[in-house]
């Protein structure tokens, strides 16, 4: 078995340092374990180290770790094993959601024994590998960008297109304030939920996110449910969003799991993001001249070698069903 992420949240420094020094030698090779002292800190730590498994106490100050996991499970899919040292919060821990419960030992946690290290690693990495075989087939995406003349683009490739499809994420090159009323224009003209992405979203099938003008979009979530992160920041190729933001991330965090395609534009924004989504494995498509209003980004892309295959607008819709129904 590969290594696993595991979170450790525990108010008290010892017990995290020690429970972590002593579990590592008995978790795969390649494992990391990431420590929290408190459910704030463990919501931070959950979006930048990704865990694939949280080992969770149940009292703590400021929110005890139920209420915590309650809120958490509300947004996100985190596969959890609760500890306490009170054998009578078992129900309670697992009524919240946690996968598993297990008894603190009493006294020095050095003296607990090889056996509790045992299987306490052995329980984690159940519950990790159980997170990656549920989300195996769930997670795929399609992402899109585009810059001039991509909103009439956009609009026609989705109003030819039906659920079921993946989540749809697109960045095209637009002011802010224009953004959300693209989103809107096509929520009420497609058969698709459509929004403007917000910082946290959880990519759902059948939905379409598009980036709001003035921020980035990323999606995140290597090892669970894709999620979205907007956020102001510098230009990239001149533009934020940048469609090569977008599909950076794509790359590193869906990989052969992602459909990629680039649409009209001017410039060359997005084109090496998706060559990086070709090297992933994934399936990349370029709009071609003909049908561009301006043959910009798809060329410098279809030029470097990041489009597999190039095809008039009036193609792309049905190559993305086929992509997503296996065809």
């Amino acid at each position: 078995m590969s290594g696993i992420r595991v979170l450790i949240v525990d108010d008290s420094l010892v017990f995290r340092e020690m429970l972590s020094k002593e579990l590592m030698p008995h978790l795969p090779s390649g494992s990391v374990i990431e420590k929290a002292m408190d459910p704030f800190e463990a919501r931070d730590k959950i979006l930048t180290f990704n865990p694939d498994v949280m080992l969770l106490d149940i009292e703590m100050p400021k929110m005890d770790g139920v209420e915590f996991l309650r809120r958490l499970l509300s947004q996100y899919d985190q596969p959890t094993i609760m500890l306490s040292g009170t054998p009578e919060y078992r129900q309670l821990a697992l009524s919240a959601g946690a996968v598993d419960f297990v008894v603190k030992p009493s006294g020095n946690l050095r003296l607990a024994g090889g056996d509790f290290f045992i299987s306490l690693a052995a329980k984690l990495c159940a519950a990790a590998t159980g997170r990656t075989s549920q989300h195996k087939e769930m997670k795929r995406l399609i992402a899109l960008g585009a810059s001039t003349g991509g909103t009439e683009a956009l609009a026609s490739v989705l109003n030819a297109m039906e659920p079921p499809l993946p989540p749809i994420v697109i960045v095209q090159h637009i002011p802010p304030m224009f953004s959300r009323l693209f989103a809107e224009r096509l929520d009420h003209d497609t058969k698709f939920s459509v929004k403007e992405a917000e910082n946290g979203d959880v990519a759902t099938p059948n939905h379409v996110y598009v980036a709001p003008g003035d921020k980035h979009l990323r999606v995140m979530g290597r090892r669970g449910p894709i999620r979205i992160s907007c956020e102001k920041g510098e230009k990239v190729n001149g533009h934020c969003p940048s469609v090569d933001v977008m599909f950076d991330s794509v790359a590193e965090n869906v990989g052969l799991a992602a459909l990629g395609v680039i649409f009209t534009g001017m410039g060359s924004d997005g084109a090496k993001g998706l060559l990086k989504v070709r090297a992933s494995g994934a399936m990349t498509i370029g709009q071609d001249e003909r049908t561009c209003v301006v043959y910009g980004m798809p060329r410098v892309a279809y030029e470097i070698g990041a489009v597999k295959q190039q095809l008039p607008l009036q193609m792309i819709p049905g190559a993305i069903t086929a992509w997503a129904h296996g065809v």
